[in-house]
């Protein structure tokens, strides 16, 4: 389980690690292209978003690294869960309602969380 934790860990970082900068450092120019739904989002509730993502990127990481604070894994997965939810929501009340990787995240991070309960 070791193992598997660290794999989907990683993978869930390395995504929310890019999504969460491209959110907090693009404009909203830039990011339209990817992300359809940023026209009816405020910009500073995109900044929060990309600053979310990338907190949560770590929190995956270090805690269960340095074995400070390692329950802190599963609520960055469960936080993620959670994200994605509201994700789905923005997408399903909009024009864009392509949520195939959300659904992907919502799972993979419900996987990831399940894996972080060994940390406890």
């Amino acid at each position: 389980m070791n193992i598997a934790y660290w794999i989907t860990a990683g993978l869930l970082a390395l995504f929310y690690l890019y999504a969460g900068a491209a959110k907090a450092f693009r404009s909203r120019d830039q990011l339209r292209p990817m992300m359809a739904w940023v026209d009816r989002v405020p910009l500073p509730a995109v900044r929060a978003l990309g600053a979310i993502e990338i907190l949560g990127a770590v929190g995956l990481i270090l805690p269960p690294l340095t074995g400070i604070a390692p329950w802190l894994a599963l609520a960055a997965a469960i936080g993620f869960v959670l994200l994605q939810v509201g994700a789905i929501a923005v997408h399903l009340t909009g024009e864009d309602r392509q949520i195939a990787l959300n659904v992907g995240l919502i799972a993979t991070a419900g996987l990831n969380a399940w894996l972080a309960t060994t940390w406890l």
